[in-house]
């Protein structure tokens, strides 16, 4: 069963103005280990940045029983307890400056049911627009793809022998650690209990611990192209296969196609868990 919200969500969006305050951009940074002096007002944020602007305003009281605050848009209740991240597209148009108005559109584009062997699951598709007010465009367009699900994880907990080395252009490992998980949740208002809730993700959802974030996860990518490899972005498609834990090693890898950037994440037995094709800006 398939119904398109297009129509009606699109008359009813989302609709707000917010400031991109050069203390938040100081935040990302020092969570990033970067410093923070460097950023100022006027200046262009990093491309990837821009997700804590995306952050819902969900009351307590509304929020739904695994603690996420939604989506930055009302969803009907489809009674699907859990929730994960299957991927997101972002298009870069221009470029955010600190301390510039933005306007921010956000809305359901799509929810597809459907009722595989494993148990209903529900697809749901979210666009944001960040357009500065003094722009006729929007400069950031992302879609959010988002799985709702019944029931415990069925992720098997055993230990897996580990796959051959990664063989990449690029490479650099990361131990993901409890104080990134709680600082990107905090910046992006995100309450999610499986990446700060270990009880719960491990007793509730059946997962070996906590999860981090899908946004981290492409943030961090986006991080490792602008740093490691020196390249900026003008689009990013990203798909999230298998979840990542946190104080696990990953490793981030990067080699260049002739479309572009392919970067993956692997987790610790070297299983890709996250990919991404990036197209890069022309200099």
């Amino acid at each position: 069963m398939e119904h398109n919200w297009r129509a009606s969500i699109q008359e009813n969006p989302t609709r707000r103005n917010e400031v991109c305050s050069l203390s938040m951009v100081r935040r990302v940074a020092a969570m990033l280990d970067l410093e923070t002096a460097s950023f100022s007002i006027g200046d262009p944020v990093p491309r990837g940045w821009h997700f804590f602007m995306l952050a819902g305003e969900t009351r307590k009281s509304d929020l739904r029983s695994d603690g996420f605050p939604g989506l930055g848009v009302p969803l009907p209740d489809l009674g699907l307890p859990r929730l994960l991240l299957g991927g997101r597209t972002v298009s870069y148009k221009g470029d955010i400056t600190i301390g510039s108005e933005i306007a921010r559109t956000s809305f359901v584009s799509n929810i597809t049911e459907k009722t595989p062997p494993s148990g209903q699951i529900a697809i749901v598709t979210i666009q944001h627009e960040l357009r500065p007010v003094s722009a006729p465009a929007p400069a950031i367009i992302e879609t959010q793809t988002y799985i709702l699900l019944s029931g415990k994880s069925t992720r098997s907990n055993a230990e897996k022998p580990i796959a051959p080395p990664i063989q990449s252009d690029f490479q650099k490992q990361i131990v993901p650690d409890e104080t990134l998980l709680f600082q990107y949740s905090a910046l992006g208002f995100n309450s999610h209990k499986i990446h700060l809730d270990r009880d719960y993700a491990q007793k509730v959802e059946g997962l070996p611990d906590l999860v981090v974030n899908g946004g981290l996860a492409t943030l961090l990518l986006t991080e490792f192209l602008r740093n490691e490899v020196g390249l900026t972005p003008t689009a990013i498609n990203v798909k999230h296969t298998s979840p990542l834990f946190c104080d696990r090693p990953m490793t981030l890898a990067a080699d260049r196609k002739e479309a572009g950037w392919q970067l993956r994440i692997y987790n610790d037995f070297n299983e890709p868990a996250v990919e991404m094709e990036a197209k890069i800006m022309e200099v």
